[in-house]
């Protein structure tokens, strides 16, 4: 087992959220395991899952008509065998792209249903996409097992003002550099979202630049941030990096990511799954769908009735 550096930043005493309640680093399933060429269908889920693994990344678009689709492109063109725009194509057109040739791509809500005791970390891709995803969240009633975070800090805030406090959100891009300016001792605004968010998710290095060191996660740790970092398939790197103190890994190579932490006897207990016995599910695929309503005027935040309306 690896012994821990004396130089690891110190690690937030308790999560902010539930969605980060789990013993040691948490280990990612980058869209469920790209390096296997079947990013974000059921197939690399159910199999990071049966590889041990409790956090599965993915990402959202919604489709013409609403449906939330775990898609990470824009377009079906890259990873499919269909063309064209997620957001100008209805689900029944889209339902019908494979992925590879061979896998369907799932609707979000169907990911909860199917894998009722994995916890999902969501980049929301688009703004249209921000509403159908709190709503299939409180549908599901999925507040603890869900993380929302997005390039667009305009995306994430939203979110926040649709959810609250029950929606564990990670940093947008403004944060994380708000957040690196705290680290060098500089001051920055509360609104780019330091104080809300439960962690925050970032590369190594960007442009060039080291973005992950002691100085920043330091800085994280010191305001109850956990720091995970994407997307490491390098296992040296992995291990550097969790040497260094961070809190976790967002990897494509699932094998190598668990071989490592097997061998620093830091994955997670085999009945980490164990529980109650999850709701009946409709099956992966299945026709359905209506597409799914903007959210109740109950889950958005409410103002204080006047006295005088009382």
């Amino acid at each position: 087992m690896s012994t821990p550096s004396p130089r690891q930043a110190r690690r937030p005493a308790a999560p902010r959220h539930p969605f980060l309640d789990h013993p040691g680093p948490l280990a990612f399933a980058h869209r469920g395991g790209a390096a296997d060429g079947l990013e974000n269908t059921v197939t690399a889920f159910r199999r990071a899952v049966d590889l041990g693994y409790r956090y599965l990344e993915t990402d959202v678009h919604a489709t013409a008509d609403g449906v939330l689709v775990a898609c990470h492109d824009a377009t079906l063109d890259r990873v499919t065998d269909a063309t064209g725009a997620v957001a100008s194509l209805p689900w029944r057109q889209v339902r019908r792209a494979r992925v590879a040739g061979r896998e369907p791509l799932p609707r979000f809500e169907e990911l909860l249903e199917e894998f009722p005791r994995a916890r999902f970390n969501v980049d929301v891709k688009a703004p249209a996409a921000v509403e159908p995803l709190v709503a299939a969240i409180g549908r599901t009633g999925a507040w603890d097992r869900v993380c929302v975070g997005s390039f667009s800090q305009g995306r994430v805030a939203r979110a926040r003002a649709l959810a609250g406090d029950r929606l564990a959100t990670s940093l947008g891009t403004r944060g994380v550099a708000a957040l690196r300016l705290l680290s060098y001792g500089g001051r920055a605004l509360s609104s780019l979202g330091v104080r809300t968010a439960v962690c925050v998710q970032v590369p190594e290095y960007h442009a060039g630049v080291r973005v992950v060191d002691a100085t920043f996660l330091r800085a994280a740790h010191r305001r109850g941030l956990q720091v995970h970092v994407w997307t490491v398939n390098d296992p040296a790197r992995m291990a550097a990096l969790l040497d260094l103190g961070v809190d976790g890994i967002i990897t494509d190579d699932i094998d190598a990511l668990r071989t490592l932490l097997v061998e620093r006897g830091a994955w997670p207990p085999a009945d980490w799954s164990t529980g109650p016995t999850p709701p009946p599910r409709r099956p992966i695929g299945a026709p359905d769908l209506q597409p799914p309503r903007r959210p109740k005027a109950v889950d958005r935040p409410r103002a204080p009735t006047p006295p005088h309306a009382a």
